[in-house]
């Protein structure tokens, strides 16, 4: 495996870079000498971020807590919303789009609608409005998507993950390079996560990856990759099987298309691309470059997109028929590698356990400490792994 394989350094922009470092050099030291405050809240905060711009896949990854998590406490997801229309704390609900509350928080709406999803750039008072009530019951745990880089919130467990084919380690700070902060900022993670791992590594590929990251010993490595789930239509409306052997046209509005295009090629089918930016709003012209680049393909074919450039889509007036019913979305989830899954879930649900009063985690460990005798100091509290 070649380390770092996608990166590409501007390496014209590195004096600009250095101006930028300075920049968030200053902040950081600002929070960490106390000049700028970091806030603790009295629930679990779990965060989801990156040191890098683009898709490092933290939506499958912030999906993998919902899931882990939904059914055992009262649960809300906090995002920054980003390209939304809106403005404040808004809470989604059945009129939600992703003009209101951003195209991966509609997705995550769009997959648990029984689970409180809100926006707020201001994550200490989203969290403030969560848990007093604005999310609509008792909220015991607070996820937190991306918000590696939002210090006013001390979350429980800071999770940070790397994209396996463009390692932090070989990367260089915006704008030569698409690093958010310093690689040193790693150090604040309590999890790592090497993501989107090809299925082609080696045992000693893990090892080396592992040791170029350079990681302390309080924090947690693991490995995951992206698997893909059977196609769903973004419209509604039944999947007919005889597309098994359709044409292909792949419609993104994402960081990076190329895994995608890699699982579409490992099943035979070779892709017409129709990409466009992260987080792409969708305008007329796009719409009629799309319907007119369908309708030249010949039958049988059908449209693939990504779950959140469905989310977008879903409002897009304009569409064909044709385009409408043969669109699919293809769902993405996370797998993790060389047995690291339950070692995950021990942490996650360990972490809850000790700090949330209201969850069934909660009530199941004080049920078996009342058979013991009394205790004190349940209070919830936010701590980190590297004070366990």
């Amino acid at each position: 495996m070649a380390e770092g394989y996608s990166i590409k350094i501007n390496r014209w922009l590195l004096p600009l870079s250095w101006v930028y470092g300075l920049g968030v050099a200053l902040r950081n030291a600002m929070f960490d000498m106390g000049l700028l405050k970091t806030h603790s809240f009295r629930v679990p905060v779990i965060s989801v971020g990156n040191l890098t711009v683009g898709g490092t896949g933290k939506t499958p990854h912030v999906e993998y807590l919902v899931g882990l998590l939904k059914d055992k406490v009262g649960l809300a997801i906090l995002s920054r919303g980003y390209k939304r229309k809106t403005r404040g704390f808004v809470l989604a609900d059945e009129e939600a789009t992703a003009d209101t509350i951003g195209d991966e928080p509609m997705q995550m709406k769009t997959r648990f609608p029984e689970v409180a999803v809100a926006v707020c750039a201001n994550r200490c008072r989203g969290i403030d409005r969560l848990t007093a009530g604005a999310g609509g019951g008792d909220i015991d745990v607070v996820l937190l998507d991306d918000a590696f880089q939002h210090r006013y919130v001390k979350p429980g467990i800071n999770i940070l993950l790397v994209d396996c084919g463009r390692l932090i380690t070989h990367d260089r700070l915006l704008p030569a390079g698409r690093l958010r902060e310093p690689l040193s900022a790693k150090d604040r993670a309590d999890m790592v996560i090497v993501t989107k791992c090809p299925p082609e590594l080696r045992p000693v590929d893990y090892r080396v990856l592992a040791k170029s990251l350079g990681l302390y010993p309080y924090q947690h490595l693991y490995f995951t990759r992206l698997t893909y789930e059977p196609l769903r239509p973004v419209f509604g409306g039944p999947i007919d099987r005889a597309d098994d052997g359709a044409s292909v046209l792949l419609l993104t509005g994402i960081a990076s298309p190329r895994h995608i295009i890699d699982h579409l090629r490992r099943e035979g089918r070779e892709p017409t691309c129709l990409t466009f930016g992260d987080h792409h709003r969708f305008r007329p012209k796009d719409v009629e470059n799309i319907n007119r680049t369908f309708s030249q393909m010949a039958d049988p074919k059908i449209i693939i997109t990504t779950e959140k450039d469905a989310a977008r889509l879903a409002s897009v007036e304009g569409l064909s028929d044709c385009v409408r019913q043969r669109m699919f979305q293809l769902p993405v989830r996370v797998e993790f590698l060389l047995g690291g899954e339950e070692k995950f879930n021990e942490n996650i649900i360990g972490y809850v356990r000790k700090n949330s009063r209201n969850s069934i985690l909660a009530k199941t460990k004080d049920d078996h400490r009342a058979q013991g005798g009394h205790n004190p100091g349940d209070r919830p509290r936010t701590i980190s792994f590297r004070n366990n």
